[in-house]
């Protein structure tokens, strides 16, 4: 999983995380923020069991309410109170 990853394949993922999100906001100039995230474990909802990193395109106004972060891609998951 995310933390059994060495450094230099932590470093591999931030670097292509930072490169994929240069190519969207070159693509697409809609593109406001980003979510990131990596799902560990199948209570985290893991559902593949390898690693591997969400990098989610926002845009102003795409969610009434962002706030929840990853949690606002899915709305009926977002408030978690």
């Amino acid at each position: 999983d995310y933390f059994d990853l060495h450094k230099p394949e932590h470093n591999a993922i931030e670097e292509l995380v930072y490169e994929c999100r240069e190519e969207l906001i070159a693509l697409d100039g809609t593109i406001d923020g980003f979510n990131i995230g990596a799902n560990i474990g199948e209570p985290a909802g893991q559902t593949v069991g390898h690693v591997h990193v969400h990098l989610i395109p926002r845009r102003t106004g795409d969610m009434e309410d962002p706030r929840g972060g990853v949690r606002g891609v899915i709305p009926e998951k977002q408030n978690y109170l």
